[in-house]
This record gives C-alpha cells, sequence and structure tokens, in this order.
C-alpha cells in the first residue's frame, strides 16, 4: 500500500468522522497525558466522566502533585489497575519536583517518567508537541495488521517492533498528531475488533485482509493465560455506628486501597461455624446471634484472577482493643469516612446492597 495514500486517506476520514472530545482541543501535555492514562484503563464513554472529575478536581499538575494518594485513588475508583493512579501521582510530583512543573517536551524525555511507557510517550510527544513519532496501541495494530497483512502474533513482545517500524515509516512529518489520533480513531470506530465497517472502509479496495477474506484472522493474537480462582470471606466488623477497615498493603491487588477484615480460603465454602472460629481465634468477643451470614456471593474478575467474596455482618460486643486492631491492621471508621474511602469495586457493591448497615 503505497505511504501517502494510507495516511491522507486515514487524515481525510478522521476529519469527517472524529468524536468531538474534550482532549483534542488541546496541547497542554498535562491534559493530554491525564486523558491517556485513564482511556488505557477504559473506553471513551466511560472514560470521559473519569477525565472531567479529575480536571476539575485537579486544574493543574501542581494540585495534583500535592493531593494526597487517599483521594487521587477515590477519584480513580471503578477504573482498575490501581498502580496506574499511584504512578499517575507520582509522575505528576517528579514533574513538579524535577521538572519545575512543566512537561519534557521529546518523546525520550517523557520515557523517563513513571509509569510512561512508549505508547503515552509517544502521544504526548505528537498530539502536544507534533513530533514525529507514531503511537502504537490495540487500535493501531488491528489496523495495520487487516491493511498490511501482517500475521505476527501482537501479544508477543518480539512483534511490537515490527509493528513500531511500519507506524513509524507512514506516519507523515507535518501531521504527527492527526495522523496519530486518525488511525487510533480509524481502529476504534471502523476498523472494529468483531464487525469491522468493511463495505463502506475508505481503505477497502487495498487492504490485504479484506481482499484475502482474512478479516475475522487479524490481527493474530495468543490466548491469555486462565484467571486463577480466589475466594474471600469478609468480615464487616460493626461496633456503634463504626465498621472496621483495612488499607491493603503492599503485594497484592489493590493497593493502598479499603477492605474489611479478611479470611481468604482456597474453597467459596466456609461455613458459619468455621468463619465464628476464625474470628475468635484472632481474639475477638464475637456475640453469635448478631451475626448475619452472606446473603450471596459477589465475584469479580481481573485479568488474571477472579474472585468470589462472601460477607458476613458482625455486631461486637464492645469496641475491639488497640492490640487487636492493630494486629488485624483495622481501624474504625464512620459509615460517612467508609464512603469517602478509597475502595475497590466489589466492597463499592457490596455496600450499595447493604442497607441493613445503616441500622447497625
Amino acid at each position: 500500500m503505497e505511504t501517502h495514500f494510507f495516511a491522507d486517506t486515514l487524515i481525510n476520514w478522521y476529519q469527517r468522522h472524529k468524536r468531538a472530545l474534550p482532549w483534542r482541543d488541546t496541547r497542554n501535555p498535562y491534559y493530554i497525558w491525564l486523558s491517556e492514562v485513564i482511556l488505557q484503563q477504559t473506553r471513551v464513554a466511560q472514560g470521559l466522566p473519569y477525565y472531567q472529575k479529575f480536571v476539575a478536581a485537579y486544574p493543574v499538575i501542581q494540585d495534583m502533585a500535592a493531593a494526597p494518594e487517599d483521594e487521587i485513588l477515590r477519584l480513580w475508583q471503578g477504573l482498575g489497575y490501581y498502580s496506574r493512579a499511584r504512578n499517575m501521582h507520582h509522575t505528576a510530583q517528579q514533574i513538579v519536583e524535577q521538572y519545575g512543573g512543566t512537561f519534557p517536551d521529546n518523546y525520550q524525555e517523557l520515557l523517563k517518567l513513571k509509569g510512561v511507557g512508549s505508547y503515552t510517550a509517544a502521544a504526548i510527544a505528537s498530539f502536544a508537541f507534533k513530533e514525529k513519532v507514531a503511537v502504537l496501541d490495540g487500535n493501531v495494530f488491528r489496523v495495520l495488521a487487516r491493511t498490511h497483512g501482517l500475521s505476527d502474533d501482537i501479544a508477543a513482545p518480539a512483534s511490537r517492533k515490527i509493528f513500531q517500524e511500519l507506524a513509524d515509516s507512514l506516519i507523515p512529518a507535518d501531521e504527527p498528531d492527526t495522523f496519530n489520533q486518525a488511525i487510533m480513531e480509524f481502529g476504534a470506530i471502523q476498523c472494529t475488533p468483531v464487525m469491522p465497517d468493511c463495505l463502506f472502509c475508505p481503505l477497502q479496495q487495498s487492504c490485504f485482509a479484506f481482499t484475502h477474506g482474512l478479516v475475522q484472522e487479524l490481527p493474530v493474537k495468543s490466548k491469555a493465560k486462565a484467571a486463577r480462582p480466589r475466594f474471600f470471606h469478609y468480615f464487616v466488623l460493626a461496633y456503634n455506628g463504626t465498621y472496621y477497615m483495612r488499607k491493603r498493603a503492599a503485594g497484592d491487588i489493590w493497593q493502598g486501597l479499603y477492605d474489611f477484615y479478611l479470611y481468604e480460603s482456597n474453597s467459596k465454602n466456609l461455613d458459619a461455624d468455621q468463619a465464628l472460629q476464625e474470628l475468635k481465634e484472632a481474639g475477638l468477643e464475637i456475640d453469635e446471634t448478631q451475626v448475619i451470614l452472606p446473603l450471596k456471593d459477589y465475584k469479580h474478575v481481573l485479568s488474571h484472577q477472579k474472585i468470589t467474596a462472601r460477607f458476613y455482618t458482625i455486631k461486637l460486643k464492645s469496641r475491639l482493643k488497640e492490640q487487636i486492631a492493630q494486629e488485624a491492621r483495622v481501624a474504625p471508621y464512620t459509615a460517612e469516612e467508609l464512603e469517602a474511602l478509597p475502595k475497590p469495586v466489589l466492597i463499592s457493591s457490596y455496600l450499595k446492597d447493604a442497607k441493613i448497615l445503616v441500622n447497625l
């Protein structure tokens, strides 16, 4: 496929079909960076409200750098991959402390920022500073694989170099920003994963996949490993209008978020007697008549884990002794304080259902 034809066709298509999005109307690298970090987690429709919340809360990067981590995580809640939110916070502080609050203006320097990989660096460099460097995300992989007939496994690290070299050879020097936006938008709304609109595609006659009947076969992507099952048994410890929560530590999922006292087992079948015994062995005084057993299971699927959770609501006889609370790494919070804490979606889903908490 002729290089100028490919780029010109995509850019012309983009000018007619692009969606109106706030981060496309700015060359502010902070807003561009923020949008790219969010859009790595979710689709545009779901990501737009998060982008607007962050811009409203932190109009300039100095505001984000000065914010407490819990506040950042609370605004991020629901997007998943919370390490990206922590990296984002760290990057904001890095830019303020090391770069005087001004984003680096080139691809190589942007790569030095924590949590900024090749894709994000290319997006900022091209959109904000018009540097000639091609972006490579899932949409771009798909468009290039189909139009140019690349059968390399896009999940294999070695394939990235092949696709990157092709993308870099196609990007025009005078409009790198528009080309990058165009090819990603083309993949998002025209050359979609399952049902691409080949009938009205401007690249139809020169597209390798279309002319060879390989649209559904390209791109090639090896399957991910099956998710590992985990079984969480949460004890919602309540006393006099307060609820004991713990901040999750490093080394596992949801670092820095808050959940309840947790017992993890090898099975979801943990009977009530066993559950209470676990608490008594931890030194908790339990009134067995004040235990509300789980009404249903809550399921949450992560990229490599499939969690099944049950919640046991327990009214304590008295406030936890300080030593026991410290050993269990829990602290009491009012319902209002609990609402403001950053929490996994799984915990928020339970709280929405658990109207009984109000009366404990």
